[in-house]
């Protein structure tokens, strides 16, 4: 085990002070995805600031209708607001899709939205990966890539993000606020929170070190029915191969998001307003690249799409 400091923040400031004091920090909450990469030393950070008691845990109506979600609220609490429920039954459905209920107890909405890809070659320290060791190679590029992109990668690293709130959140078109040691803040579109690997697959964000999600707003949801199709190897516990968030208004024009198949969440706004499925996909698959094991991900999310318009 590898020595690091522990401080525990009473609030937003501490916690940005003390991340902004040039140590390798990380900020730990539920520290379900954190504490397993620090046990396969992918993550040896020098000082874990605790964030658990600095009151970001709150779900409040926003004067326009919207929903303000603080970064402490915990996914079961948050897929069981009635509010959520009633008007945004695709992120509680997303939520309750993911992990299992225990987990869902811990995560926070801050962490969801930072948790690290599953590649089998990042959590394995000996092998290469640019993701974990900039410059080592990728080896999920002619390994076993079943589970891997086949949109927005590079030739540095075809890894996916694993969330499934965020794919919901990037159908709702959320916003993620933040703030630095300095006190300045930020409302981040979720569509620029994640970057696309390019040549430095380590850098997943844009946030600083020093920077802390405080919040997520949620703008008044679209009208039409809201959908969350996850397709994955077995019923629960399992990561997407390929999902779909989607809002379908009444004469079936549809807004789609997907996960399973980019290194952040997948909308491209082109295909928003279609209702023909295949013309959906043709937009949304522009582009994409299978790697041989993960090549059925194509004809999959076609597939996906037209089982949405359906349903």
């Amino acid at each position: 085990m590898r020595a690091f400091t522990y401080t525990r923040a009473r609030d937003s400031a501490q916690a940005t002070n003390a991340a902004a004091n040039g140590k390798a920090t990380k900020f730990i909450a539920g520290g379900t995805n954190l504490l397993d990469l620090m046990k396969l030393q992918v993550e040896a950070p020098e000082q874990l600031v605790d964030i658990n008691r600095i009151g970001l845990d709150k779900i409040e109506d926003t004067p326009d209708g919207g929903l303000k979600i603080g970064a402490m609220v915990r996914n079961a609490v948050l897929a069981a607001d009635l509010r959520v429920r009633t008007r945004y039954e695709a992120l509680s459905r997303a939520l309750l899709s993911g992990a299992s209920a225990q987990l869902r107890n811990r995560a926070t909405t801050g962490g969801n939205l930072l948790q690290r890809t599953r590649c089998y070659y990042f959590y394995d320290t000996t092998k290469p990966c640019n993701k974990r060791n900039p410059g080592s190679g990728c080896a999920a590029l002619g390994g076993f890539n079943r589970i891997h992109a086949i949109l927005g990668t590079s030739e540095h690293c075809i890894a996916t993000n694993p969330s499934d709130m965020a794919v919901a959140m990037r159908l709702l078109d959320a916003t993620v606020a933040t703030v630095k040691a300095d006190g300045s803040t930020r409302d981040i579109p979720i569509a620029a929170l994640h970057k696309l690997p390019g040549d430095t697959p380590d850098q997943e964000t844009i946030l600083a070190q020093d920077e802390l999600i405080t919040a997520v707003t949620l703008p008044p949801p679209p009208p039409g029915r809201q959908i969350y199709r996850k397709i994955r190897d077995r019923a629960s516990y399992a990561f997407a191969l390929v999902s779909v968030a989607a809002i379908i208004d009444q004469s079936g024009r549809a807004r789609m998001a997907f996960g399973g198949l980019a290194p952040k969440p997948w909308r491209v706004e082109a295909a928003d307003q279609q209702t023909d499925g295949d013309a959906i996909a043709d937009q949304v698959l522009q582009g994409a690249t299978g790697h041989g094991a993960n090549d059925f991900k194509i004809p999959l999310t076609r597939r996906a799409i037209k089982a949405v318009l359906r349903d």
